[in-house]
């Protein structure tokens, strides 16, 4: 993945922007929060890319199945980092993207340790385990859907239903291996393509709307008094 730095055409300096509800300034650590937040997609695209090649080139291999379970894991820390540093309007939906995570992650852990075989092969045998396991991927079909309205991104427009219809297909048995090899595949090209492209987008729409957090930061401290 492209590094997620900002260009040399991006001022490091705080900059004063007009918004909706008056001025904001963008600071320096909102900088930090948006590349902590393309960091955290490259991690999660890597893995699953990573994942995907090793399944390729071992099969069902014990190397490739553990290899696989830990990429798992490696894309379930980059998917909490991205979720800690996503600028999100709505902080109920910041908050249920991030519940969802936290569901998915303590719900891989007991099943890891539950069935004696690698992770990777327990989700593949024993589908009902993506009534836990789904839950990150829950999380992370949440950043696609937000990507594909705030930037209309093709990729994100592709992920955002292709991910629940694979993981649904196989939780019910609608499709067949080969198509599912088939849906990975998308899934790992159009997820590669989106961190690289997240990549070098300039810093300040990712940061959006400072003064719309204010407004809404405003709104929900007058309703709780």
């Amino acid at each position: 993945m492209t590094s997620a730095a900002p260009s040399p055409a991006e001022p490091t300096e705080p900059v004063v922007y007009e918004g909706q509800f008056g001025p904001f300034t963008i600071e320096a650590e909102d900088r930090r929060d948006v590349i902590l937040y393309r960091i955290g997609l490259a991690i999660a695209a890597l893995s699953f890319v990573a994942g995907l090649l090793l399944f390729l080139n071992g099969g069902d291999a014990a190397w490739s199945l553990h290899g696989l379970s830990a990429c798992y894991g490696t894309l379930w820390l980059g998917l909490g980092l991205s979720l800690w540093k996503i600028h999100i309007y709505l902080k109920p939906l910041h908050r249920l993207l991030q519940g969802f995570w936290l569901v998915g992650g303590v719900a891989s852990f007991a099943i890891a340790h539950h069935f004696p075989e690698p992770f990777a092969q327990t989700v593949y045998e024993h589908p009902a385990t993506l009534w836990g396991v789904g839950f990150t991927f829950a999380a992370l079909t949440g950043i696609y859907f937000k990507e594909a309205f705030c930037f209309n991104r093709l990729e994100t427009k592709l992920l955002t239903p292709l991910v629940p219809f694979l993981l649904l297909g196989h939780l019910f048995g609608w499709w067949s291996d080969d198509l599912k090899l088939v849906m990975l595949g998308l899934w790992a090209i159009a997820f590669g393509i989106f961190a690289l492209r997240k990549g070098i987008q300039p810093i300040p729409p990712d940061i959006g709307d400072k003064s719309v957090f204010a407004y809404l930061a405003e709104q929900r401290h007058t309703t709780a008094h």
